[in-house]
């Protein structure tokens, strides 16, 4: 069957980057419909080559009364998508949690498209114990959306790291037992941190996305140096000590890494027996694709 990505950006996050280290994606031209088309195309391209038949696109942080999830310019995009479904993620703003916004919240989450929740831990200065955070987690265990949350480095300097620390999820992950939470970039470089929240709690997942960022040459450049060696041996002990592959999903972070060269690194972190799970199963089941 074809692979589930459950980690891309299609949009700007609207958040602040370090130098020269922003997502990749075609500069914002004048021409909005030239760049989007341009971006679909490059994305058909990826997913044909990588086999994957789903993706779910992770949203903008500007969020507005007209877009309260950030997700128009995502949908805009996914439009001129064929070939592979593009499921929408919406932006979960500590700042805006007031019952109006979480109404309007609430509104489009009855449309269905949305199959998750995105929090910007770190980048945005908010633990995801924040109060606002909260009112999402209620709504996110009422219509079964997973939380995903950024955890570990941030390509940002502005960022604020203790933030993106995965042992903070653990105390959400206790207080809203029906709510489902993902650890982005399974916590790294705090690995065995995020391992213990995942071995812990039955509702904490983890995707594996950005241990390696780069092109063809970077990648290349790594697998002759060792990187790629060493980065499978340190993923390895994480999932080794959590004792489960039910809970971790593939993700390539594109467009930070190729989705095909991204794939056959994960699949090195498992055993064959196991593939089916973490670049299908597992997804399917927890975002209801």
């Amino acid at each position: 069957g074809s692979i589930i990505d459950a980690h891309v950006h299609l949009v700007k996050s609207g958040l602040a980057m370090a130098e020269g280290k922003s997502l990749p994606l075609p500069p914002f031209e004048r021409d909005v419909d030239a760049r989007r088309k341009k971006l679909a195309a490059d994305l058909m391209e990826a997913a044909k080559t990588a086999g994957i038949g789903q993706m779910l696109c992770m949203p903008s942080s500007s969020v507005s009364d007209s877009d309260p999830l950030g997700i128009t310019d995502t949908i805009a995009t996914t439009a001129l998508v064929s070939g592979v479904k593009v499921h929408p993620v919406g932006m979960a703003h500590p700042e805006r949690y007031d019952r109006e916004h979480m109404a309007r919240v609430e509104a489009v989450l009855k449309e269905g498209r949305v199959k998750a929740f995105k929090a910007y831990l770190g980048y945005l200065p908010y633990g995801p114990s924040a109060p606002g955070y909260r009112p999402y987690y209620k709504l996110a265990g009422k219509y079964k959306l997973p939380i995903i949350f950024h955890t570990g480095d941030t390509l940002s300097k502005t960022a604020k790291i203790k933030y993106a620390h995965p042992l903070q999820v653990d105390e959400v992950a206790v207080d809203y037992p029906d709510t489902r939470f993902v650890l982005s970039h399974f916590g790294n470089p705090w690995v065995m941190d995020a391992a213990q929240v995942v071995y812990k709690n039955r509702n904490v997942y983890a995707d594996l996305s950005a241990f390696l960022i780069g092109d063809f040459k970077a990648f290349a450049d790594m697998e002759k140096t060792g990187v790629i060696d060493r980065a499978v041996k340190r993923i390895q002990e994480g999932i080794e000590y959590a004792e489960t592959s039910e809970r971790f999903l593939f993700a390539s972070d594109w467009p930070l890494s190729p989705m095909n060269l991204y794939r056959d690194f994960v699949r090195r972190l498992f055993p064959a027996a196991c593939h089916e799970a973490i670049f299908r199963e597992n997804a399917k089941e927890l975002f209801g694709l």
